[in-house]
């Protein structure tokens, strides 16, 4: 049995996650801070290095995982750039978190990494391949096959945000995204400044897509005319991933996923819809089972499988 410890780390746009862990997954310590972006890489490295040392008193690590929030040459650990945050731009995030915990450093994508953790212990188990969509502020994505990350030619994988899904130039991120969603509610309630998604969020002015949930609940036909919307765009994007790559499931994972069953039978009836006959029904869709824990869960497995390029272990595919 492995009992080392390890350090898995989420490096957002707008959070960190600093998490202590087993090789298995398991979180038994973690600290968290928000990523401002006026602070920059700067202020996020100085809560990183606050959270290290905090970690570090109380447990000794074996090796270091990070989800970082963007492109990443993931073979030598430099950051290509951050589409959030200034200055992260060609920094060697592993030569510097291997001086600072002075254990070995892996650094990926953190859409790959929220993947691997989905894969290998939340909704994803049992299943291969595992295709991951994050949706939030943007829109990621990551495969998983036979327990490892897939990984395409540097700098890019699996960005499925930036698929386009007209001539037009409309990507799945500037229809999909967090902030696309509260732009197009904000659009409806102007149009029509009545119902319980007006109710919710016309006072807002921002995030108004949390609000979707709740009045989808009570039947509101605005509410559910963007949840349409939404779930054809996500339906035919993800059509594009099953023709290329036939994952066994696809996980809807970010904040947007909070929308719940309504987002994930709305995706799955429309990817039917546009998937070709030989391929029917399709894959499976699933809620992410880690929620906001993916990421830092699927960094402790990083470590702990010595990199997104080492094998997994013959168990990790468990019974449907």
């Amino acid at each position: 049995m492995d009992t080392a410890r390890y350090l898995g780390i989420e490096i957002g746009g707008t959070k960190l996650q600093l998490v202590a862990g087993s090789g298995t997954g398991e979180i038994l310590d973690s600290r968290g801070y928000a990523a401002e972006a006026e602070q920059g890489a700067s202020g996020i490295r100085e809560k990183i290095v606050r959270g290290v040392r905090e970690l570090s008193a109380s447990h000794a690590f074996a090796a270091v995982g990070v989800g970082f929030g963007g492109p990443v040459e993931w073979q030598t650990g430099k950051i290509c750039t951050s589409h959030q945050v200034e200055g992260w731009s060609g920094f060697d995030m592993r030569s510097w978190l291997q001086e600072l915990a002075k254990v070995p450093v892996w650094v990926d994508n953190d859409a790959n990494v929220a993947a691997l953790g989905e894969a290998r212990c939340g909704a994803g188990v049992g299943f291969d391949p595992v295709f991951y969509i994050t949706l939030g502020s943007g829109v990621g994505g990551g495969m998983v096959q036979g327990g490892t990350i897939y990984h395409g030619q540097v700098p890019g994988e699996s960005e499925i945000g930036h698929v386009r899904l007209d001539r037009s130039g409309a990507t799945v991120e500037s229809r999909c995204s967090g902030w696309a969603l509260d732009a197009r509610i904000r659009e409806q309630i102007r149009r029509e400044p009545a119902g319980e998604l007006w109710r919710l969020a016309g006072a807002e002015g921002k995030a108004e897509s949390r609000h979707l949930a709740a009045a989808l609940a009570v039947g509101d036909p605005a509410a559910k005319r963007i949840l349409d919307e939404l779930s054809a765009d996500l339906g035919f994007a993800l059509s594009h991933v099953t023709h290329l790559f036939h994952p066994a499931v696809i996980i809807l994972g970010g904040g947007l996923s909070g929308v719940g069953e309504p987002l994930r039978a709305g995706v799955r009836k429309q990817l039917q819809r546009f998937v070709m006959d030989a391929f029917a029904p399709g894959p499976e869709v699933r809620l992410a089972g880690l929620g906001a824990q993916a990421v830092p869960v699927g960094a402790l497995l990083l470590a702990a499988m010595g990199g997104s390029s080492a094998g997994a272990p013959s168990s990790f595919l468990l019974a449907r």
